[in-house]
């Protein structure tokens, strides 16, 4: 676990920095359309909603940007129609993979997605072969740096937070998917700034990954995440942090 949660670190850095913001950007104007559309243009009555824009404003993505998705997805305004899916298969060194697409073409992205696995070493699996393996939770990260572990800690469990782990220079703190704004705003009423907040699959036992595995498994991941229709790839490797930081660097 604590291996892809280092390398999910990795990659909110990198889409903030680099080349990747114009392909975050979609994908999170994608999440943005779909929330509204399912559960109305209001983030107060809309907690998906709600999500999807305070990780749109932490990439510093406009204000119109994200108003216009919204509007797309309550139908004021034109727009594509998305779907929702999952996908399961397992990887190199036998890690399982969840990957969540938003797409206008179910057929298209499968076939990418098909298409990455078998590139990359691995395979795409049948529907519930690997979900058994994953929890789905609240997740919460806050700068380590800036805020103690002590601090942070008792202000996570008195929110109501069910645990928090110092994982380099983040605390990741876990709730109930319930329970994401209720913590979330707590912090943030105790000065705690929250870098990204949404709702994981995290898994229930790790597999150490190692050497042209791990290197392999790590491209297969890097496939997925870049593209467009995927919203969000989870997976429980375990991964040394040479080979994250040489691979996701």
């Amino acid at each position: 676990m604590a291996g892809h949660s280092k390398w999910a670190q990795i990659k909110r850095k990198k889409a903030v920095t680099d080349a990747k913001r114009g392909a975050l950007f979609t994908k999170l104007i994608k999440e943005i359309t779909v929330a509204a559309r399912q559960g109305g243009g209001d983030p107060d009555g809309n907690p998906r909603l709600r999500t999807a824009i305070d990780t749109a404003k932490a990439a510093n993505m406009p204000n119109d940007n994200i108003e216009r998705a919204i509007k797309k997805g309550t139908g004021e305004l034109e727009g594509v129609s998305y779907e929702e899916a999952t996908y399961e298969g397992y990887g190199p060194g036998g890690a399982a993979i969840m990957v969540q697409v938003t797409t206008d073409n179910l057929n298209r992205t499968v076939a990418a997605i098909r298409h990455a696995f078998s590139k990359n070493g691995g395979s795409l699996g049948e529907p519930n072969s690997v979900a058994w393996l994953f929890d789905k939770q609240g997740q919460l990260w806050v700068d380590a740096s800036r805020f103690p572990e002590d601090t942070a800690m008792e202000a996570a469990l008195e929110a109501g937070a069910e645990d928090m782990a110092t994982e380099g220079d983040q605390h990741v703190i876990t709730t109930q998917p319930t329970e994401l704004h209720v913590v979330r705003d707590a912090l943030v009423a105790k000065g705690i700034e929250v870098a990204q907040a949404e709702i994981a699959l995290i898994p229930r036992t790790s597999v150490r990954v190692e050497g042209k595995d791990a290197e392999q498994l790590l491209k297969l991941m890097d496939a997925l995440e870049d593209h467009e229709d995927v919203s969000k790839v989870f997976s429980n490797f375990d991964i040394d942090a040479e080979t994250l930081a040489a691979v996701g660097g």
